[in-house]
């Protein structure tokens, strides 16, 4: 695998409009999914590192649901999404971002112990269409995605450690 530490690796799925991102981190399975579930360390690793997060409402549990803000000047992003499974290493989620909601894409994330304190986080965000998949790599969400993670890297390392 062409996984690295530090970098964030994003494919196209050729058979399927789905987005793979892996990345390896110093961290457990259950940490990363508290990063992932509590909403105060949530908004302090999201990425991109020039947006400012903010939470709307988020219920981390199977069913529940959330919507979150990011803010930059006078632009905002707004996003949301439901909850439709949370377990012991994965998450199953809807995402949209408010400014296409005509686009909705599942989420699949699941964390696997590598040992060694490693895990693997295996990202799969199934899209509605090639074209919406082709989108969203060309927005720049690759600079998103790798300050988002750097960030979550460093939150691991000073609030876990």
């Amino acid at each position: 695998m062409n996984t690295k530490l530090n970098q964030a690796n994003i494919e196209a799925d050729p058979e399927v409009p789905q987005i793979h991102i892996r990345r390896d981190f110093r961290a457990t399975p259950e940490q990363l999914m508290q990063c992932h579930l509590d909403p105060e360390l949530f908004v302090r690793w999201i990425g991109p590192s020039n947006l400012s997060t903010s939470i709307d409402y988020w219920d981390a549990r199977s069913g529940g649901s959330w919507r979150y803000i990011g803010s930059r000047q006078d632009e905002e992003f707004a996003f949301h999404g439901c909850f439709h499974y949370v377990g012991a290493h994965t998450i199953v989620q809807t995402f949209t971002w408010e400014g296409m909601p005509e686009s909705v894409a599942l989420e699949t994330v699941e964390f696997t112990d590598l040992g060694n304190g490693m895990t693997r986080l295996h990202a799969r965000s199934l899209c509605d269409s090639f074209a919406g998949r082709d989108a969203w790599l060309s927005s720049g969400m690759e600079s998103g995605v790798n300050e988002g993670y750097d960030e979550l890297e460093r939150l691991l390392s000073n609030d876990f450690s």
